[in-house]
């Protein structure tokens, strides 16, 4: 399966870095819908984007967190911009680690944004795309969930679960014509990491952007950035855990 050329290219979370740099090399000839919370004030959002060649370049509003609205939300999108070519889940939060271990809410909202509002909205748009036979979705997984760490395990638990999911559910749509690529990127330096020291081989949101496409026009359904982390990602598995606790973010 190669990259779609046709159908809205859909960013949930259309303030994300990585999601409009998907956008921006995705954009080409094709309708771009940009959602997101205060849709209104997308404004810089939308120009980059029509500046990299869409057709069009629509915003709707969109609360990851409010679940009850998935389903109308992309039932509306279909109904208006016609069938989906490319989904992309770029919203999600960090979180304070700190926080979240002495406040039971925090913690979950965290868990809630990273997980439990992503299954939702993949659950709907499996369904979606399933009854129209194509389409790609894609899901952002990250090192911090293939093995948690103490110095974030809230956030990296929810990632765990995410990667769990997706893994699953691109299994379940094998042979339905919709492409489920599970992206694991390390530490990206960015807005959502301002103020941390970066990781060993963190990479940008351009260089994310960069594999996905590659990813997608591939048929992939795995795709780590950069590509080397594969490798730590075996050996990540095998530290003992006495060592393993004391890992740093």
């Amino acid at each position: 399966m190669g990259e779609q050329t046709s159908g809205p290219v859909l960013v949930l979370g259309g303030r994300s870095e990585i999601g409009l740099e998907v956008a921006r090399r995705l954009a080409s000839g094709r309708v771009v819908i940009l959602a997101a919370r205060r849709a209104d004030a997308l404004g810089p959002e939308v120009e980059q984007v029509r500046a990299a060649g869409a057709s069009a370049v629509h915003t709707v509003e969109f609360d990851a967190d409010d679940t009850a609205i998935h389903a109308r939300l992309l039932e509306k999108i279909v109904a208006e911009h016609g069938s989906i070519g490319t989904a992309v889940l770029a919203f999600g939060v960090l979180g304070d680690q700190a926080r979240a271990e002495q406040d039971p809410a925090h913690a979950v909202a965290v868990v809630h944004t990273d997980f439990v509002a992503q299954v939702s909205v993949l659950t709907t748009l499996a369904t979606v795309l399933r009854a129209q036979g194509s389409g790609q979705i894609v899901v952002f997984s990250s090192i911090a969930g293939v093995r948690v760490r103490r110095a974030n395990y809230v956030y990296g638990s929810a990632k765990a679960g995410l990667d769990g999911f997706a893994s699953g559910l691109g299994d379940a749509l094998h042979g339905t014509g919709v492409q489920l690529l599970l992206v694991r990127p390390g530490f990206v330096i960015g807005r959502m990491t301002t103020g941390m020291d970066p990781a060993p081989m963190s990479s940008t949101p351009d260089q994310v952007a960069e594999a996905v496409v590659r990813g997608l026009r591939k048929g992939a359904t795995r795709v780590a950035v950069p590509g080397r982390l594969a490798v730590m990602f075996f050996v990540m598995r095998l530290l003992p855990q006495s060592i393993w606790r004391r890992m740093p973010r």
